[in-house]
């Protein structure tokens, strides 16, 4: 009865889709198999196996690759061998055993269901072995019949099973009916009901079949039937007694009897229908509504991606940390891994290798960390800067800067990594790279996805970078700070960029004290007058450029009437300044210097005396590239704020620091090519040292909280075990303990009130020919303000000045009066 109560339910004759009968066809097909009595156990296994195999359309998986003549062929053949059995035998066992989720869940079922106590089997074939004919002869019959049953209605629950990524259920909006018609004691019909009955109770299951059964003889345990015409009467008090009916499991609880009286004339009796039609299914529920929904979906989905995402510029998953973002033309966000370099333009091989260079030091950092049993303390830091946007040619290097600074973290990585395996006291260094776009015009956009890193991320103590004193700078120190991270800044120097966070820490000197080395060269040339030119850079205003406008306010306030001149340069001509004796300063951004200097190629026979510029020319002259195609070939003279990193003075130095970081750069296999190699002309790079010296001071701060936390209870490192705040708050507390740090590029000393640095030496560097890139600049002035002491606040920061050693005073090299 219920194999053909199967096959009827399954044809697709219903307005709807057909019925699957997984379980019950496994059950049914299992007891008409047949092991031959009295085979090995392990060789009936095996034959099960093989017909359950079969049976699923999987091919024996005995089979061994042929050998072919050539290796190609053998791959070839052994690819085949791995597709066709090897592959669909492993599959079949791991569905066949239960413990994977997404496989075999009809297997499963059958292992946890109640009937014929299915773990005495332990696993589902040692159950399906009983199931057999010979084998099922010991168990006992009514359990097999139920189990039928069971399986039976577990497969129309399956299908009615209102689950969102059912479609075919939500469809099915009429209940199955089973008509056993002339059911009697002596044909099983009466014992079909009574079990279906007893499996409904003893599952606890519902099920969604309705089982007419008509007969002259109903079961005797039934109560007395009512008439035809009270059926819903007699629904309403069956649904009212059926809970208790079930619990205690009374042999008639799924039962309503109605008998059939003489036929009645007139309207049809109540509750009989003269016609069964299914309700239309819900209109979500229709199958082109999910087609159209994955249409919409996927036109949206790429829609987005357009807009966020696009080629060069997408996350891959499990391979790093990595988010970014596509804001205009320009790549935001953050990366950790070579699975995301920034910056594919050409002309910036050198950037996308140092960037490569880091993450590989990334993943022997946490290759280390995880080999010192996590015994070593593991920071990872943040370097946050400006890495697409600018114009660019094929053939120049246009993030030189950038560049040198992450080449310093990358060699303060380097230096970590090459501590002893006992050195468990040394900490360990991983870089994320972060690009907040030109100008930072993006940062609040990459600002955003370092607050969730460092949220996710226990390791992240600090950022170091920001390029550029711009008030986006600010907003993003501002919001970093309000994240609870603190800033490093190698180069920012406008003068109150500290306000904008209280964990903002400054390596390099403020504005104002540029503006007083520039007042105070001034005098050392003894001129009486002075022009001054500045710019704002590419698209950006007065206002939102704070570097130049800080740098120009203290320029106007130092030199007061020797500034006869003083305007924004907007690409005129410079014929005027053709032959000046005076000062000319260009206090502008160093994207504009090479057109400036154009503008000066009028005065090729005729140059002005004295060319100075700001510390952004820095970058221009970081850049060999453009100046050696610059116009013009005339002296310069140009703020460094790192001269005492160069490399003559890194060979000279006595500092154990130093002389660390000179061995580092000097090595064969980290900076490309390296630098202050004996007969080479390659400079260390200003950044280098700087960005160096900002990160060391955050491992430093880790390295000795650690040890004071190891001090009580020497555990291997926990990431949780310090926060960003207690970073910079042991900086400040060493800053005081110790009084400054002994840095590559000097000693770094921060003042009680506020992140800037404390006498940092300044320095004027000069080229005799802007062009000449194989000659290294020379320093020819410097100077260094202090606060005044605490007894004396109302007193005046006054720089001490000089040359350096060997100079002649009054009279630098190359200067004319």
């Amino acid at each position: 009865m219920l194999r053909e109560a199967h096959r009827q339910l399954s044809l697709e004759a219903f307005g709807t889709e057909r019925l699957r009968f997984r379980h019950y066809l496994l059950a049914d097909w299992l007891m008409h198999q047949m092991l031959v009595p009295g085979m090995d156990t392990d060789d009936s296994r095996a034959a099960l196996v093989r017909q359950l195999r079969d049976r699923r359309g999987s091919p024996p998986g005995a089979d061994a690759p042929v050998a072919a003549e050539d290796p190609v062929g053998t791959v070839y053949q052994f690819v085949l061998w791995l597709i066709r059995r090897a592959i669909p035998n492993i599959v079949f066992r791991a569905a066949v055993s239960g413990r994977v989720l997404l496989l075999g869940p009809h297997y499963r079922w059958f292992m946890r269901q109640q009937y014929l106590a299915p773990r005495q089997s332990v696993t589902f074939l040692g159950f399906a072995e009983r199931l057999t004919a010979g084998w099922r002869d010991g168990e006992q019959p009514e359990q097999v019949n139920k189990l039928l049953i069971h399986a039976f209605l577990e497969d129309l629950r399956c299908g009615y099973g209102r689950r969102l990524w059912q479609g075919a259920a939500w469809r099915r909006t009429a209940y199955p009916m089973l008509l056993l018609n002339n059911v009697a004691p002596q044909n099983g019909g009466h014992t079909l009901v009574r079990l279906i009955n007893d499996v409904r109770n003893e599952t606890g299951r519902n099920d969604p079949l309705l089982v007419v059964a008509a007969g002259d003889d109903p079961p005797p345990e039934l109560r007395q039937p009512q008439p035809l015409r009270h059926c819903d009467e007699a629904y309403e008090e069956w649904a009212d007694v059926l809970p208790e009916a079930r619990r205690l499991r009374r042999s008639s609880a799924w039962f309503i009897v109605l008998e059939l009286g003489e036929a009645e004339s007139g309207t049809p009796p109540r509750g009989v229908l003269p016609s069964f039609e299914a309700p239309a299914p819900p209109w979500w529920a229709r199958r082109i509504v999910p087609a159209a929904a994955c249409l919409v979906l996927l036109a949206a989905g790429v829609v987005w991606a357009d807009g966020r995402w696009g080629p060069g510029c997408y996350p891959r998953p499990w391979q790093g940390h990595v988010a970014v973002e596509l804001v205009g033309d320009e790549c935001i966000g953050y990366s950790d891994h070579r699975a995301h370099v920034f910056n594919k333009d050409p002309g910036q091989g050198r950037l996308r290798a140092i960037q490569e260079r880091i993450f590989k030091q990334n993943r022997a950092a946490e290759e280390v960390w995880r080999a010192s049993g996590h015994r070593r303390p593991l920071v990872t830091l943040v370097y946050f800067g400006t890495l697409t946007g600018n114009k660019t040619r094929p053939d120049e290097e246009s993030y030189a800067s950038e560049r040198e600074e992450l080449e310093g973290m990358a060699v303060l990585q380097y230096a970590l990594l090459q501590e002893s395996a006992d050195a468990e006291a040394a900490a360990l260094l991983r870089v994320v790279v972060a690009n907040g776009g030109k100008q930072m015009r993006h940062a609040d956009k990459a600002v955003a996805m370092l607050e969730k890193l460092a949220r996710d991320d226990p390791t992240v103590l600090g950022v170091v970078g920001m390029v550029d004193s711009r008030a986006t700078t600010a907003e993003a120190i501002r919001r970093l700070g309000q994240a609870g991270l603190p800033t490093l800044a190698p180069t920012l120097s406008a003068d109150g960029i500290d306000d904008s966070s209280k964990l903002y820490l400054q390596i390099s000197a403020p504005n104002s004290e540029q503006a007083a080395l520039v007042a105070k060269y001034a005098g050392h040339l003894d001129v009486n007058d002075v022009h001054v030119y500045y710019t704002t850079g590419d698209g950006s205003s007065w206002e939102e450029d704070l570097y130049v406008k800080t740098l120009v306010e203290g320029l106007r306030e130092q030199l007061k009437t020797l500034i006869s001149r003083d305007e924004e340069w907007d690409r005129q001509e410079l014929k005027a300044e053709c032959g000046y004796t005076g000062l000319l300063f260009f206090a502008g951004r160093w994207s504009d210097f090479n057109e400036f200097l154009r503008a000066l190629k009028v005065c090729r026979d005729d140059p002005p005396r004295n060319l100075a510029a700001d510390d952004s020319v820095n970058r221009y002259m970081a850049n060999p590239i453009l100046r050696a195609s610059a116009p013009g070939n005339i002296p310069l003279t140009y703020v460094s704020k790192a001269a005492a990193a160069t490399c003559t003075e890194l060979n000279k130095a006595k500092s154990e620091v130093r002389r660390s970081f000179l061995a580092w750069v000097q090595a064969d296999n980290l900076l490309d090519p390296p630098r202050c190699r004996p007969g080479t002309d390659e400079p260390v790079g200003e950044r280098v040292s700087l960005a160096y010296d900002a990160a060391s001071l955050v491992v430093q701060a880790v390295e000795r909280l650690a040890a004071q936390l190891r001090h009580a209870n020497p555990e291997p490192w926990d990431p949780r075990a310090i926060k960003p705040l207690t970073v910079h708050r042991e900086i400040l507390l060493q800053n005081i303990a110790e009084d400054g740090f002994d840095g590559v590029t000097g000693l770094i000393r921060f003042r009680r009130d506020s992140g800037t640095p404390n006498a940092r030496r300044l320095t004027l560097m000069k080229v005799e020919r802007i062009t000449d890139v194989k000659t290294p600049p020379q320093e020819i002035y410097w100077c260094e303000t202090s606060t005044p002491p605490a007894h004396e606040p109302q007193r005046r920061p006054e720089p001490h000045c000089g040359e350096p050693p060997g100079g002649v005073k009054g009279s630098p090299a190359g200067v004319s009066r």
